[in-house]
Parts: C-alpha cells; structure tokens; sequence
C-alpha cells in the first residue's frame, strides 16, 4: 500500500460526494470520497489527511505528457525492478518519496523499462483514499 501525507486544499462537494484536493510536496492529489465535510469530521480545508492507494493501481507511462484524463499524474524515476514470471514491482522515485507500483511482468518488457528511466505514474482519482492524519 502506498502512504503519502498531505494537507487538503479544496472541497467541493455535492449529494453527499465530495471532490477533495490534496497537497502533498509540489502535487496536488484528487480523490473522491463518499463523504462530506458535515459527515466526516477530517474533510476541513488545510487538515493534514494520509493519501492512500495500492501499488496494482499505479498505471505507468513512457509519455511524459499524456493527454489523459487520469488526473493523478507524478512525474517519476525507476529506483529498481523486481522481475517475477507474471507480474513486476517497480519502485518509483517521485522527489523524496518511493512510490511502488504491480504491474505484469509483460507490461515491464513492453515498455521496456529500465533503472533510471523517466516515467510518468498514474492513479486514477476514484482509487484515491483519504483518511485522517492523527
């Protein structure tokens, strides 16, 4: 599982969902969460929360400038790769921070991926997990 920490910027919420923004280093993350600031007591503007998301929901890109509408979009370094027969764990530098991604171990070689080279990692804002930093 991936753990980052963050603090919410922006709250927009409509029918009980709410479209929250995260900033965590120089990136804002998006999550949608169904909750809203009257029910869920950790959803307040400037609120330190922990910005979740598993490691088989980091899609990787060689295009570092995807027209796409995944909005979570770090700009990364492969640390290291560990090969397995049916799926791969990449370790992704983004800043100071390891970010680690499943993906199948043909994706690895499709791509051709490498130590050090630059990737772009994608989470899509619905797999995006809140939740408070106490």
């Amino acid at each position: 599982m991936n753990i980052l920490t963050g603090t919410i910027s922006k709250i927009q919420s409509h029918e009980g969902i709410s479209l929250i923004k995260v900033r965590s280093s120089n990136v804002i993350f998006s999550s949608i969460v169904l909750d809203t600031p009257e029910t869920a007591h950790y959803l307040q503007v400037e609120r330190e929360v922990r910005i979740i998301f598993k490691e088989t929901e980091v899609i990787i890109s060689k295009d570092l400038k995807a027209n796409i509408s995944i909005q979570n979009q770090l700009s990364c370094r492969i640390e290291s790769i560990k090969k397995g027969v049916i799926l791969s764990q990449i370790n992704l530098m983004h800043e100071d921070q390891i970010i680690k991604s499943i993906i199948t171990s043909n994706a690895c070689e499709q791509l051709d991926l490498k130590e050090n080279d630059s990737v772009m990692a994608l989470i899509k804002t619905n797999e995006v997990s809140l939740s408070a930093h106490d």
